[in-house]
């Protein structure tokens, strides 16, 4: 059987595909995957494939983008001290980062306070801002945070300090009376874009501000972070995120700030070829160490560094607290799924939520994404934090389970976050009552179909259309990320050419053909194919029958020679 339930997006209308083969002298197979995934006129398919940043939205459509760019402006000319407070994530120590680079640019007396997530927990909290006042900040500008913290807002307010608020994520009932608030889900925010990362949000400030002062160019200079950001932070890579990583991207590649360039060095890239993919997988785990081992500031202190030699041991460190993270990542994992049996065993559940007092604040997130890969269901993992149980919620597809939290939000003492992951905390004699009211609401949004991954298919395409100008074209779809994963292929009618060769401990390898009838004969295409983690598909591929095959399609580079192969993601047998 499959791992899963393969979805097709769609026939796509042939006159619309002949018209985008036409119109760009394309593949018909990824003209059908561009049809399908909605972009199916020549102007969309152009401003895909060649993005600009005229495309980019009005940054003042923000709702109080005005006074946000007043209020700044003002403070810089004054002299005043200007806090950024952010959060020890990517996206909350690249937004962090980025401000204090282009507000110290402006001549801005800056500071900045990265939240001690063992200390302080999540967002701002009231002791901070009085920390703050002490230091003489007479505005705060948070970013990443903020949106939930109506109590050190109205302190803030109390003591004389102005609040900027620049954040993504849900609003609470209750707003902020913050100076000003930068948030696209503001329900009265009509700017057109929604999916933002915070570091996005902090750019669009960025872009007010050199805009009112007639310098709009020199707000480009900083997409390098808000590419890391939208990465990292999961946020759909389509209509202006997708503008802003590309542009970013290029920046990465073509001249890295001397930060960054430590933490490339460390992790073995070079600027060139860089991707989402080196992002999400090494960039990102290195950026987020400090966070959640220690201090988060040291994040922030590496990526605004001018020296590179510095910057590099700096990532060194981190490095080192990457590979601690992963120690404690694997060892509550292997904790976990014990637990999780149990839990699991006890009753028709719809959702997976687990205690134990003493794991790690810092990686119970990671391990809440992995169980959530494991057993398909939404996900909360807590630990103990000052008498109260704190943790991270991960979701499946289709599930928000931020608006499910809200459902009982009675038995919370906080959360927030967005549909696709949020944190909570709550008093440890309400657990148990916790477990059963989520498990309710639950059971009341997922159905049996939610409880199968779903596998989103682009196109069915023969394996005689990859020809080199089908690869040279699917480069184009690039930056991939969420919302804009590589493209994902049905093959029908396929065999295996010359046995399986098995490698690891459940991967293989093989050459995978497709006889294809041109005038009454059959020519067959072939092409090298690998499936990681498949091993139990092997039955239905070494079986002298045909099969069908969900892939995507990858380059390999050797040297001045690139090859090409198929990353097999799942496999059917045909009847």
């Amino acid at each position: 059987m499959s791992i899963y339930n393969w979805k097709l997006r769609g026939e796509p209308q042939e006159s619309i595909v002949k018209n985008i083969v036409e119109s760009y002298k394309i593949p018909r197979g990824l003209a059908k995957v561009l049809v399908a995934r909605g972009l199916d006129t020549p102007k969309k398919v152009n401003d895909y494939f060649n993005p600009s940043l005229d495309n980019l939205y009005d940054p003042f459509l923000l709702k109080d983008m005005d006074k946000a760019v007043e209020r700044t402006l003002a403070a810089i000319n004054k002299k005043e001290t200007i806090c950024v407070h952010g959060d020890y994530d990517v996206d909350g120590t690249t937004s962090t980062s980025m401000l204090i680079e282009f507000l110290r640019s402006l001549g801005g007396n800056v500071i900045y306070h990265i939240p001690d997530r063992f200390q302080e927990g999540y967002g701002i909290i009231p002791q901070t801002v009085k920390k703050l006042k002490d230091l003489g900040v007479n505005l705060i500008i948070t970013v990443d945070v903020g949106i939930t913290s109506v109590d050190a807002i109205k302190y803030a307010n109390s003591i004389g300090i102005d609040t900027i608020i620049c954040d993504h994520h849900e609003p609470g009932p209750e707003l902020p009376p913050a100076f000003a608030i930068l948030d696209p889900l503001l329900p009265d925010c009509l700017y057109p874009f929604k999916h933002l990362a915070a570091c996005g949000v902090v750019f669009k400030l960025i872009q007010a501000i050199s805009k009112k002062l007639n310098r709009e160019e020199d707000a480009f200079q900083y997409l390098d972070y808000v590419a890391i950001a939208s990465a990292a932070d999961m946020v759909p890579l389509v209509d202006e995120n997708r503008i802003l990583s590309y542009f970013g991207l290029k920046l990465l590649n073509e001249k890295p700030r001397p930060g960054i360039k430590g933490l490339l060095y460390c992790t073995n890239l070079k600027p060139g070829n860089l991707t989402t993919f080196n992002i999400i997988y090494s960039l990102a785990p290195l950026i987020n160490a400090a966070g959640r081992l220690g201090d988060a500031m040291r994040s922030v202190e590496m990526m605004i560094q001018k020296d590179e030699i510095i910057a590099f041991q700096m990532a060194q460190q981190l490095e080192q607290d990457n590979r601690m993270r992963r120690y404690y990542d694997e060892k509550t994992f292997e904790e976990a799924i014990p637990m999780a049996e149990e839990f699991l065993s006890k009753s028709d559940r719809r959702c997976l939520i687990l205690h134990k007092e003493d794991w790690h604040a810092g990686v119970i997130g990671i391990v809440a994404s992995r169980l959530v890969d494991k057993y398909h269901l939404p996900t909360i993992l807590l630990t103990t934090m000052y008498n109260l149980a704190k943790g991270s919620a991960r979701s499946i597809l289709n599930f928000d389970i931020h608006s499910a939290l809200k459902e009982c939000n009675n038995l919370l003492e906080e959360f927030g976050g967005h549909k696709h992951a949020a944190g909570l905390s709550l008093k440890i004699e309400n657990l148990n009552e916790f477990v059963e009211c989520f498990d309710q609401v639950a059971h009341k949004h997922i159905s049996n179909e939610m409880l199968i991954p779903e596998l989103i298919i682009d196109a069915e395409i023969n394996l005689s259309e990859l020809s080199p100008r089908f690869f040279q074209v699917l480069t184009k779809f690039a930056p991939f990320g969420f919302e804009n994963n590589k493209p994902v292929f049905l093959a029908k009618g396929v065999y295996s050419k010359n046995g399986i060769k098995m490698f690891g401990s459940n991967s293989f390898r093989f050459r995978a053909v497709q006889p294809i009838n041109i005038n009454n004969g059959n020519i067959f295409f072939e092409i090298d194919a690998v499936g990681q983690n498949l091993g139990e598909k092997i039955k239905h591929i070494n079986s002298n029958k045909s099969f069908s095959m969900v892939f995507v399609l990858e380059e390999l580079y050797n040297g001045n020679q690139t090859q090409y192969q198929l990353r097999v993601k799942d496999v059917m047998p045909e009847s």
